[in-house]
């Protein structure tokens, strides 16, 4: 790796924390079953956990969303890259993120999702970075609260590279 990368969240937190919110997901839902949308590809590793400590009925689906390109600053216009496979009215959604900062990604989401008439449609973020907010969006589900620094690992990239680190860390190149 050519990059220095300080360790911010240990692999041994970041599964504890995954399984209180799953914990959380599957007490709110408790009788019925819950559709998480993994937002491609940075919450991969994280939705994956996430499904296997809920214990309700879980679904899963996938959309491709773009705002960043290979930089570390968001570009800002959203593009929707790939929609969900299967139709959504009347069934419990959670859109699993793997970070929140402008808010901006979240809410094209949410009027897209919206429209498509859910019977709940909530949101779950592993890290959020409330100090970079430009939409108000309301959290339903926050793994960690971080503050404005570029980070990478557990699905979360820099140019493609570091998802697979086992752990979220700060890039310090």
């Amino acid at each position: 790796m050519k990059d220095n990368i300080k360790v911010l969240v240990e692999e041994k937190d970041l599964q504890k924390r995954v399984s209180e919110i799953a914990a959380q997901i599957s007490k709110d839902f408790e009788g019925e079953s819950v559709l998480l949308v993994c937002i491609l590809k940075g919450s991969v590793f994280f939705t994956a956990d996430l499904a296997r400590y809920i214990t309700i009925p879980v679904m899963l689906d996938f959309m491709s969303v773009s705002s960043y390109g290979n930089g570390t600053e968001s570009v800002g216009e959203i593009r929707l890259k790939h929609d969900l496979d299967d139709g959504i009215m009347g069934k419990n959604v959670v859109i699993v993120e793997d970070i929140i900062d402008s808010g901006n990604t979240l809410h094209f989401l949410l009027k897209i999702l919206g429209e498509r008439r859910p019977k709940a449609l909530k949101i779950c973020t592993l890290l959020d970075k409330p100090s970079r907010r430009k939409v108000d969006i309301k959290v339903d589900y926050t793994g960690f609260e971080i503050e404005d620094n570029f980070v990478v690992g557990y699905g979360m990239d820099y140019a493609q590279e570091y998802r697979a680190l086992p752990y979220i860390g700060m890039l310090d190149s």
